[in-house]
């Protein structure tokens, strides 16, 4: 039996301030965020992306451009979007531990072009995932609609009684305990190691 831990990303393993990002946009386009978010947001564009609508970073980036009326370069959406991310260092001790328990992998709502740069977007999950660092978009379905779940399960080979979520959001959540996966809401560091402790010892008995 080999364990299987689910992490997200955002305001999980890192603080991902969205007004930050959207103040940059603003900058590098001169929108103001109201508008930016009717471009693009509002009307699904970032969902159906997370989804898996667009094929490629290039054609997702096509896409964002057009709506937002701004040729975006990959280097301009990057620093908008890193730039709002910092690090959790007690979060990713606590995948590291999972690591020594098991199989670690990511599954962020994001689109491709998150997917393509995650170890430049965020470098400090590198070492401890390796090559387990996944989009939903590489699904081809966003949390929480169980299909993401089960395609994650299928990718691994494993059961959902040997799998574990976390995530800070409870509709998520509940689309992954829908699979009798074990779950967890984030809500502290020291919350999610003891749920990663509590979950291996409760499967090796």
């Amino acid at each position: 039996m080999t364990l299987l831990f689910i992490f997200d990303m955002d305001d999980v393993l890192y603080d991902f301030d969205w007004h930050a990002r959207m103040e940059t946009l603003t900058e590098i386009t001169g929108l103001p965020i109201a508008e930016l978010r009717e471009r693009w947001w509002n009307h699904g564009g970032e969902r159906a992306a997370e989804a898996g609508r667009y094929d490629s970073a290039e054609h997702y980036l096509s896409a964002f451009s057009e709506a937002i009326g701004y040729p975006f370069s990959e280097a301009e959406w990057l620093r908008a979007r890193g730039g709002a991310m910092t690090a959790f260092p007690e979060s990713i001790a606590a995948v590291r531990r999972a690591a020594e328990l098991g199989t670690v992998t990511l599954l962020t709502n994001n689109g491709p072009l998150t997917s393509k740069h995650l170890p430049t977007l965020a470098p400090e999950l590198v070492p401890v995932f390796g090559d387990h660092l996944f989009t939903s978009s590489d699904y081809g379905a966003r949390k929480p609609d169980p299909a993401v779940f089960t395609a994650v399960l299928d990718r691994y080979g494993a059961q959902a009684s040997d799998a574990f979520f976390v995530d800070d959001l409870p509709e998520n959540v509940a689309g992954a305990q829908a699979l009798g996966i074990t779950t967890h809401l984030f809500t502290t560091s020291a919350g999610l190691l003891e749920a990663i402790e509590t979950f291996a010892a409760v499967r090796a008995h």
